[in-house]
């Protein structure tokens, strides 16, 4: 037994070729769209029209919906009824978190994006469900502020990505509390031998204060279930996104060269 999920928040992909057979569902957030009307069933994220040519919150209702259906297949034999409520009641308080972080950590994330306006370069470092978050980070900064950026698995760094670090070169960490926690400092580490500015995502406490230490930026995001935590550690990087192009005098809502929809190869 098969099935195809496909993810899409526009109106028109370009096509979308189907075989028989096969069960296929969609997570779409507009409705009638070719995705809605082409597969088997689906969810609609009701998340609202998006305004701007680049997605943000299309993605977190992704992520969401996702995780959610995760839950669902997972909950008559795979996931315990205790861990399964668990997760539900942090899927609950995400919202809070969300609306937490862009409050208490605003005028921070503007100071960033003040000190590397002027970037050539952006490298984004992630592990585990975080390195597409990173890839998500790095595609917003290129597609609303035009400045090259790259997303790259943490594990990776020295397999030709360290020859780039110099002090030209911001790196931004998404570095969780968790058994890779280390390895994500020991990388920070590296970056800022070579003179590398380094700012760090994290929801560690960090008691010993290395990380400030090490980095220019550290934001701390809460502590929540590993498969869930993207929906967090997103936010900040999306909005550093948007803060830097807007110093830079960027049209956020439409960037140049993009269009909503792409219907031609």
């Amino acid at each position: 037994f098969f099935i195809c999920l496909f993810c899409f928040y526009s109106k028109k992909p370009k096509f979308l070729h189907v075989e028989r057979g096969v069960l296929t569902l969609g997570i779409v957030n507009v409705v009638g769209s070719t995705i809605a009307r082409e597969t088997d069933a689906g969810v609609y994220l009701h998340a609202g029209p998006e305004i701007g040519v680049a997605s943000t919150k299309a993605f977190t209702g992704q992520v969401i919906v996702m995780a959610m259906l995760t839950l669902f297949l997972g909950q008559d034999n795979t996931i315990p009824e205790s861990e399964l409520h668990d997760y539900i009641n942090c899927l609950v308080e995400i919202p809070k978190h969300v609306e937490n972080l862009l409050k208490e950590d605003n005028d921070k994330i503007q100071n960033m994006a003040k000190t590397y306006r002027y970037a050539k370069n952006f490298l984004f470092l992630g592990r585990g469900p975080n390195f597409p978050v990173a890839l998500e980070g790095a595609l917003k900064l290129k597609e609303i502020s035009y400045i090259h950026a790259e997303g790259y698995p943490a594990g990776e760094l020295k397999h030709g990505m360290i020859a780039l670090i110099d002090q030209h070169m911001p790196v931004l960490l998404i570095a969780r509390k968790d058994h890779q926690y280390e390895a994500m400092l020991s990388s920070a580490r590296e970056i800022v031998s070579r003179d590398g500015s380094v700012v760090v995502i994290t929801d560690s406490d960090d008691e010993d204060k290395e990380l400030e230490k090490l980095c220019e930026y550290v934001i701390r995001v809460p502590k929540v279930h590993d498969f869930m935590s993207p929906l967090l550690t997103v936010i900040p990087l999306q909005a550093l996104s948007y803060h830097i192009a807007v110093i830079r005098g960027c049209n956020v809502d439409k960037p140049r060269n993009l269009a909503k929809a792409v219907t031609v190869e």
